[in-house]
């Protein structure tokens, strides 16, 4: 169920440079199902900026009726976004979109979790809840230095963890798919989010491996009315596009064209 709710601001705090983590109250937390799905923000109650922010679902607490989202101040609409205070209320629509599916591990099988940059933040509930069953998880955490890292302690008490920087200052030096060599052996399965060219590397390293994608892609109504979301997808489906609003944004590996 979708619903459109203003919900209130419990906590809000910069936890890396330029990335915030905010905290939202509502009944809207009752809906949110799998993760990876995500909600789409209206910024300030003017329409200056129009579009609402697709931003993903980091936690979900329904006992508290709360869910923290993590994203990177860096446009206008985000910016706004980011100089919200507790108690002040946040235009929320969702929960939007497809996430990762829950039955594709076993209790004791070891599954690979990779995220790149703000592509991070939907790996963490997905890690929880597989963890509740019984899901060994390894992650694999990639982002461009050690000022933008986050949740590293976070991802650590859940399950392995190895931290990427693309240019050294913390963990491994390079790209996710450098660590993948000593790990990939270990896992049935694998989730990712993150950037385009970073979901195309690990289909070429993993392709005897099943795996699901989550897209990173501009949206305008988050519901699959606009068709700004539109990838074309491989042979391998019968469909010709799909949108990454409505129909994702996680795919199984192979469906969207890379």
């Amino acid at each position: 169920m979708i619903r459109q709710e203003r919900m209130r601001v419990v906590k809000h705090k910069e936890i890396a440079h330029n990335i915030f983590e905010l905290t939202l109250i509502g009944q809207l937390v009752h809906d949110m199902k799998n993760p990876g799905q995500f909600v789409h923000i209206r910024v300030s109650d003017s329409y200056e900026p129009l579009l609402r922010r697709p931003i993903s679902i980091t936690s979900i607490d329904r006992e508290t009726l709360e869910f923290t989202m993590i994203y990177r101040a860096e446009g206008r609409g985000t910016t706004i976004l980011s100089q919200a205070k507790p108690g002040q209320e946040v235009d929320v629509l969702g929960p939007l979109g497809n996430g990762f599916p829950l039955d594709q591990a076993s209790d004791g099988e070891h599954v690979l979790l990779i995220g790149g940059g703000i592509g991070v933040p939907p790996l963490y509930e997905l890690s929880k809840r597989l963890v509740d069953v019984g899901v060994k998880p390894i992650h694999i955490l990639g982002f461009q230095s050690a000022d933008v890292v986050f949740y590293e302690n976070e991802f650590r008490e859940l399950g392995e963890t190895h931290i990427v920087t693309v240019d050294g200052s913390l963990g491994h030096q390079g790209f996710v798919t450098n660590v993948l060599d000593s790990i990939a052996e270990e896992v049935s399965t694998y989730y990712a989010c993150g950037p385009t060219a970073m979901l195309g590397a690990l289909q070429n390293a993993l392709p005897d491996t099943k795996g699901f994608l989550s897209y990173e892609e501009r949206m305008g109504c988050g519901l699959g009315a606009c068709f700004a979301c539109v990838c074309k997808t491989t042979e391998a489906v019968e469909v010709d596009y799909v949108k990454v609003c409505s129909d994702g944004p996680v795919f199984p590996a192979g469906v969207v064209q890379l």
